[in-house]
């Protein structure tokens, strides 16, 4: 006998094949293990392939990509003449990071295409590489609109021939001001155009262009905005302002996510809470508009690798940014957007991935956490950020985890005999309390030293009373009208939590080559030691900034290898040219901006 499920008809999966795709295209499905078409990719690769104009609502992650880079090729006339920057496709992105990844991709659909090239161009690399390469020929040209738009003005790039024009994240791309370039691009594109406009959001601006600029087009929508991160887990804590840094190092040191992406509203947020993680040895980089190019495609790198745990950016730096690792969102700032939200959140829980995002809410900005839980249709759970206690607890059952696979290592005698030594019962026959003295060596492994410690639980515990009474001296200056949630960051080192003792100069004193009058400041000098020297913020002392070069105390010796990747790393533009510091005679006072000690958390 059938079960009642048996009986119920079943709707026909559609497949790749089904599309009907140009046999080398469909090559490059099947090498790349495509089987089944995402549901965006299912209904624009048929629209596009006919030859119609579409506006697309996707969510990045929904395969996109795909659903506008196979018609593209497809629309390609192998035999026309592309040289002299004459191309026959473009496509529009609204950052480097997005450029390039779609690039790659249309690459990889190309792979049985021979002859089809494909050119990244955006701003922060050379001109000259990209305009030889468009002199050669390149049929498909992905870019920035200010980098497009450079090289319409100098001639080196041509549109007359475009057969095929895409704009991805169009809603993006007008938030961030390109609106006047992007009608300077449709106006010198041919006239007989196909055209593709994809967004994650559609409101009345990205309407208007689509109006003006699309022919009678297929409207594709999938996934409505709350379906992007209905999968993740959704989360907030009520943090007031000034403890939003020691908060953060607590959920980084509980966390289990592989890696994480901490979002802030601002570029200075973002450099400010980069360099307040690396001074509390958190393995963290910063991503902003300030970052070159290459120094940018060596983070995500090292994020993708493994060698990087934390990344700090902005929304406008992170577009396009795609790692499998990223396990877990954090939100530092509430985003002013609800669109900014869902965008945030979808950067974790990738490739079947589960992820968890958490935004920190100041006790006066709910307002704006219910406005985004009605945009995306659902309810964020409050959770209590950890404490100073639980990060110890965290720490310690680590370690314990890993005693069994320690005791089948073996070659314990030495310490068996020191302990049997310390817990052997003394002249007035007292002894050691056996469980007293393996706390104390768990509490010594994982940092707590006992007063500071209790000292940090209870300010934390105070700061939580506060909240839950709804009167912290953040809630007392909004009802007054002071915002400060709403004003310019003040630094991460004026979080109490985070404020330590200054240390004397420790270690070997370091001279460098940038000084005040290069315009070097502590974070860029921060940045440069850990990321290219692999030191932690624990291993950086004092920094020194004088006219025309700094003095840094470095806790470890430097090899030379580690001395020469310094040395080569670029602070305000300049190559540091690390040395052991010889000590001059005649110095001229330092700037008073030095670097605080490496605080305990």
């Amino acid at each position: 006998m059938s079960t009642p499920d048996s009986t119920l008809p079943t709707e026909p999966q559609v497949t790749f094949a089904d599309l009907h795709l140009p046999a080398p295209l469909q090559k490059a499905v099947d090498d790349l293990g495509f089987t089944t078409p995402s549901p965006i990719q299912a209904e624009a690769i048929p629209a596009l392939l006919s030859g119609r104009d579409i506006t697309g609502v996707a969510q990045t992650g929904t395969g996109k990509t795909a659903a506008f880079g196979i018609p593209l090729l497809a629309a390609l006339d192998p035999a026309a003449d592309v040289s002299r920057g004459h191309v026959q496709a473009l496509v529009l992105a609204p950052t480097r990071e997005l450029a390039m990844q779609v690039a790659d991709a249309v690459e990889s659909f190309a792979a049985h295409l021979p002859g089809v090239r494909v050119l990244p161009v955006y701003g922060g690399a050379p001109y000259v590489p990209q305009q030889r390469a468009l002199r050669d020929g390149v049929q498909v040209v992905v870019g920035t609109p200010g980098r497009v738009m450079d090289h319409l003005e100098r001639g080196s790039l041509h549109l007359d021939t475009v057969k095929f024009l895409v704009l991805d994240e169009a809603d993006e791309m007008l938030r961030m001001g390109f609106a006047e370039d992007v009608e300077k691009i449709f106006g010198q594109a041919a006239t007989e155009r196909q055209v593709a406009l994809f967004s994650a959001t559609m409101p009345p601006a990205i309407r208007a262009v689509a109006d003006t600029h699309l022919n009678n087009p297929v409207q594709v929508a999938v996934s409505r905005q709350s379906s992007t991160v209905t999968a993740v887990e959704q989360t907030y804590a009520v943090v007031p302002f000034r403890h939003k840094v020691g908060s953060l190092v607590r959920v980084l040191a509980t966390s289990e996510a592989d890696a994480t992406i901490v979002f802030t509203r601002t570029r200075a947020a973002a450099e400010e809470v980069g360099v307040a993680l690396v001074e509390r040895g958190v393995s963290a980089a910063t991503i902003s508009g300030d970052v070159a190019q290459k120094e940018r495609e060596k983070i995500v790198e090292r994020l993708r690798n493994g060698s990087l745990d934390v990344l700090v950016a902005t929304d406008v730096a992170a577009r396009g940014l795609d790692v499998d690792r990223i396990g877990l969102v954090v939100n530092f700032d509430i985003p002013r957007e609800p669109e900014a939200y869902v965008h945030r959140v979808g950067r974790t829980g990738r490739a079947g991935r589960t992820g968890r995002a958490l935004s920190f809410v100041t006790p006066h900005e709910r307002g704006k956490l219910k406005h985004i839980e009605r945009t995306i249709r659902a309810k964020l759970t409050e959770v209590e950020v950890p404490s100073p206690r639980d990060v110890s607890a965290h720490r310690a059952r680590t370690i314990l985890g890993t005693v069994p696979a320690r005791l089948e290592a073996g070659r314990l005698e030495l310490y068996t005999e020191l302990l049997s030594e310390h817990l052997a019962p003394r002249e007035d026959g007292t002894a050691p309390d056996a469980a007293q003295v393996a706390a104390a060596l768990l509490a010594l492994a994982v940092g707590d030293d006992g007063p500071a410690h209790r000292a940090a639980q209870e300010e934390h515990e105070k700061e939580r009373a506060e909240v839950k009474g709804g009167r912290t001296r953040e809630t007392q200056r909004a009802e007054r009208g002071d915002r400060d949630g709403d004003r310019t960051h003040r630094h991460p080192r004026a979080d109490r939590e985070g404020r330590g003792i200054r240390r004397p100069a420790e270690g070997t004193r370091y001279r460098i080559a940038v000084g005040h009058t290069h315009g070097a400041q502590p974070r860029g000098i921060v940045g440069a030691l850990t990321n290219e020297g692999g030191l932690r913020g624990g291993d950086i002392g004092k920094i020194d900034i004088f006219g025309n070069f700094s003095l840094v105390d470095i806790t470890k010796p430097l090899d030379d290898a580690t001395m020469n990747r310094i040395g080569r790393a670029n602070v305000a533009g300049r190559q540091l040219r690390i040395s052991v510091d010889k000590g001059a005679p005649e110095r001229r006072a330092p700037r008073t901006e030095r670097r605080p000690a490496h605080a305990a958390h």
